[in-house]
């Protein structure tokens, strides 16, 4: 009779709102980030940037969730990925880096990643300049032109700069999303770091369409 009676009222109470619905709250699902710049600024648009690791494991099952999400995601929504790169010599971030100097980055990121996590053609840490190349080398890329890119000027400046936007938004670990240089996503689980995203990209997108030409 107990049990009849708590399921009755169990079934009066209101639905919940579903996750998607949820609009984020701050300190719980993201951290306000004091004096938070984009990574790549563009007028007119929401940023969305992932700070990710080849060698992570949660970066690796993320991908394809970050990727589906990208591909629904508004015209004016930019999703950009951002190496950590707490050291300036990792030839993982130096790698990313070169791709899209190279201008290959989109294709051969998912590579990158199956190469460390399901092939173990490439090691799952400490990897040299050397090792990228010769396994970039099999993916159709000169392994000198990598080995040039990883080692430019350019990627240097690229490497600071990632450093910078990494300590500047407090990042903790990997991955973790930053919207339009201004809130750092708290998701329990990689699919509610997306739920969070979406509510902050429609908070941005609402105020940025609120201010007046």
């Amino acid at each position: 009779m107990f049990r009849r009676l708590v399921l009755l009222s169990l079934l009066a109470l209101p639905p919940l709102l579903p996750a998607a619905a949820q609009a984020p709250v701050e300190g719980v699902d993201y951290v306000r980030i004091d004096q938070g710049q984009r990574w790549r600024p563009e007028p007119g648009t929401v940023e969305v940037v992932e700070i990710f690791a080849y060698t992570c494991g949660h970066c690796d099952q993320f991908r394809p969730l970050l990727d589906d999400w990208k591909r629904r995601a508004p015209a004016d929504v930019r999703v950009h990925r951002v190496p950590a790169a707490y050291d300036p010599r990792n030839a993982y971030a130096r790698a990313y880096f070169a791709l899209e100097a190279l201008g290959r980055a989109e294709e051969l990121h998912p590579r990158l990643f199956d190469a460390i996590h399901r092939e173990g053609s490439l090691p799952a840490r400490g990897a040299s300049t050397g090792e990228m190349a010769a396994f970039l080398a099999g993916e159709g890329l000169d392994p000198e032109r990598v080995a040039a890119a990883m080692d430019a000027a350019a990627t240097d400046d690229r490497m600071n700069a990632a450093h910078a936007f990494a300590v500047r938004s407090g990042i903790q670990g990997t991955p973790t999303l930053i919207i339009n240089g201004r809130y750092r996503v708290l998701g329990r689980t990689l699919r509610d770091s997306l739920r969070i995203a979406e509510g902050l990209v429609a908070r941005e997108r609402a105020m940025e369409r609120a201010v007046p030409r």
